[in-house]
């Protein structure tokens, strides 16, 4: 019974669920949920994607009108001399004219362009998510920081009060003559080196709740230990798959290389022709003692065929083809540095499922083995110090489970992230999901106006 007891208390410590009872507890779904919402790194780097919508647009324009109205008003004096007479006249002039300048092939630019400012946004939309990755995995690992080094507080304070215990009892047979001096001084050495650690313990949470606030802006309360087990694939193979498949560092690395391959058509259409199609219409009204009326419109095809440019250009398009091969190779490396990090998380996860294991193990039989002693040491075939390193097995054992199935979660939420699930969809939090796409719908078509979308800064 009394070991019944004992591992249900030791269970209790070890999920972490020390918090004082008025407090509710605040889970892990919760915080994700407010650092979803709330982190600025995340919330920036949303405004950044949709500045870079704004490219697509701009690419798109060349395929349009550019109109031009201007006017001009002059007001002179003028003076003639001849043989019959000198004059003198002062005329007004008032003149406009109205430019529209349509282009009709920009040497294959315009196409290069667009396409190039698309796949910068897809790339920016797989940045977004390696952030958004990054920001709920950070605040994973801070709240599970919070609930590890909470419960390794409660054990210190738990083992820091059993010996104290232990101390007053070896102190009582001391005075009674069953024990010898050395007996009491290795509990008082044992109690101090509790406290030093109980004082550690207490920095490390300070710490990690420093850390909690960085990533998700407002202080812990209560965090509870997860309850259900992170979802991951069952098998390696399936993990690669997911990995060079779905992982946004890869996707985002993939995008960047198609935007360098556009970017050479764009750089090369400064060799090739330009024609345009330019019609002006203009009306001018002088006042003088005679007065005239101007009115010209006309219609030109514009021509413009580059010769030699002074070598620049060629250059220029040399250097983006090099850069095309250096996205290419980086394209190549973020796929080994992505199944590196998976295979790394997957093995971290595996390695500390079985620590847990053993570890349970070690705590069971650690009990059984204090609980004998202590009942050995009452006949007087076992010491004080013995006793006392049965309690700090014990202890020692608690801590490293509490530790280890800290481990644990954090390793399957990294595997996740190499599989690129580690986001609000993939983690099926109960938020409104950013949608990158909604932006990108309302701009890519607009030719006029310069107001955005407020809510989105909210």
């Amino acid at each position: 019974m009394r070991k019944a007891c004992l591992l249900a208390g030791v269970a209790a410590v070890v999920v972490g669920l020390a918090a004082p009872l008025s407090v509710s507890a605040e889970t892990l779904e919760e915080v994700l949920v407010s650092a979803y919402a709330t982190n600025p790194t995340l919330l920036a780097r949303r405004a950044q994607l949709r500045a870079s919508d704004e490219a697509v647009p701009q690419a798109l324009s060349n395929w349009r009108p550019k109109v031009t109205l201007s006017g001009e008003v002059a007001r002179g004096k003028y003076e003639s001399n001849t043989s019959s007479q000198n004059r003198e006249q002062g005329r007004t002039s008032e003149s406009g004219t109205l430019l529209i300048t349509q282009p009709l092939y920009r040497g294959g630019r315009t196409v290069a362009e667009t396409r190039k400012a698309e796949a910068n946004v897809l790339a920016n939309r797989a940045d977004l998510q390696v952030n958004e990755q990054t920001v709920l995995l950070s605040a994973a690992s801070a709240y599970l920081d919070v609930v590890r080094d909470q419960a390794v507080l409660n054990l210190n304070v738990n083992n820091e009060q059993v010996l104290r215990r232990q101390l007053d009892a070896a102190q009582e047979r001391f005075r009674v003559g069953e024990i010898t001096r050395t007996d009491v001084s290795q509990a008082e050495a044992r109690l101090a080196g509790a406290i030093a650690d109980r004082a550690a313990a207490e920095g490390a949470l300070q710490n990690s709740r420093a850390k909690f606030i960085t990533v998700v802006g407002r202080p812990a309360e209560a965090p509870a230990a997860p309850t259900q087990a992170v979802a991951v694939p069952g098998s390696f193979e399936e993990v690669k798959a997911t990995t060079l498949a779905k992982n946004p560092s890869v996707i985002y690395s993939d995008w960047i290389t198609e935007a360098a391959k556009h970017d050479i058509d764009l750089k090369f259409g400064e060799l090739l022709p330009e024609l345009s199609l330019v019609g002006e219409a203009s009306q001018g009204h002088s006042t003088s003692q005679q007065g005239n009326e101007t009115g010209t419109l006309d219609a030109t095809l514009k021509l413009s065929i580059p010769l030699y440019e002074a070598g620049d250009v060629y250059s220029q398009v040399r250097e983006i083809k090099h850069t095309y091969g250096r996205r290419k190779i980086e394209s190549d490396k973020a796929r080994r540095d992505a199944l590196e990090s998976a295979t790394k998380a997957w093995e971290d996860l595996a390695s500390n499922r079985s620590k847990i294991r053993s570890l349970e193990a070690q705590l069971r039989a650690s009990d059984m083995a204090l609980a004998g002693v202590e009942e050995e040491a009452k006949v007087g075939s076992r010491t004080v110090l013995d006793v006392l390193n049965a309690e700090q097995e014990l202890f020692t054992a608690r801590v490293n489970l509490v530790r280890a199935q800290r481990d644990e979660t954090v390793s399957a939420f990294t595997l996740k992230s190499a599989l690129g699930e580690m986001t609000a969809d993939g983690l099926t939090l109960p938020v409104d999901v950013y949608d990158p796409t909604k932006n990108y719908n309302e701009v890519r078509g607009r030719w006029i106006g310069t107001g955005i979308n407020e809510k989105y800064d909210e």
